[in-house]
């Protein structure tokens, strides 16, 4: 039985709801945090393509927190020591981007998750407190399933070993990054996220993820998108971002301004 906490991401995907989460690159917790506030379960802190270092992530993860949401970190390509110290500072999600085969799965699973799924060493201090789990036999006991570790499939490669990526032990979800895979599928002559060649991939990429008892998630560029999607078995949605918020928002009023 699972001990109560304050984290609530990897119960609500357990429990089969639709999770949305807002996405952020701006290194501004305080942003982040109204994110959440406008009643995102949970909002992504994009440390690959956006501008969050070190310092920015730890007060991210804590106001995002504060303002009642989950808390997920990207991390950048391959920089699988950001996962642990994503974690100890309280993230409950990871999203890890070109997972290509199963021996990257299992080398970021070996980052995210404590023996004997992997090899997490251990510090999670600030997390304890996070997930109302100051006793940290208790926090070693459940952190593995507290926490959320998404796999993007977003190559060719990844698409050949998407079965096997989705059956690794300490895999939770999997994860359509659509942008690349466009590029992928087009052999680089297009950026096309909701190109006819990704879309027909996004039911394999979901079947893998069912056959395997794994969560299905997705970046999504518009709210159209996310509702499209949550109709053919994605459960995880991260929808737009901080800065098309702004841009949309200030382009609004002014238009409202002007009219």
């Amino acid at each position: 039985m699972t001990t109560a906490t304050a984290f609530s991401l990897a119960r609500r995907l357990k429990a089969g709801e639709t999770v949305h989460s807002g996405w952020c690159g701006l290194p501004a917790p305080i942003v982040a945090e109204l994110v959440g506030r406008e009643g995102f379960p949970a909002v992504t802190l994009d440390a690959q393509h956006g501008l969050w270092d070190t310092a920015s992530l730890l007060a991210g993860i804590a106001q995002v927190r504060q303002g009642g949401a989950a808390a997920i970190v990207r991390i950048p390509v391959g920089e699988f020591a950001t996962v642990s110290r994503a974690l100890d500072f309280g993230a409950e999600g990871i999203i890890a981007p070109m997972i290509n085969t199963p021996t990257d799965a299992r080398a970021y699973v070996s980052f995210a998750k404590f023996p004997p799924l992997g090899e997490r060493s251990w510090g999670p201090h600030r997390a304890t407190t996070l997930a109302n789990m100051p006793d940290q036999k208790v926090y070693l006991r459940e952190a593995n399933a507290v926490t959320v570790t998404f796999a993007m499939i977003e190559t060719r490669t990844a698409l050949e070993n998407v079965e096997a990526i989705a059956a690794t032990p300490g895999i939770d979800a999997l994860f359509l990054g659509p942008a690349d895979l466009s590029i992928a599928l087009s052999n680089g002559a297009d950026v096309d996220p909701m190109s006819l060649d990704v879309d027909r991939e996004l039911d394999r990429i979901t079947g893998a993820a069912q056959k395997a008892g794994k969560v299905m998630g997705a970046y999504c560029h518009s709210v159209e998108r996310a509702v499209a999607l949550a109709k053919r078995g994605v459960r995880f949605l991260a929808v737009g971002s901080d800065m098309g918020f702004l841009r949309a928002g200030a382009a609004a009023a002014l238009k409202a301004l002007k009219s």
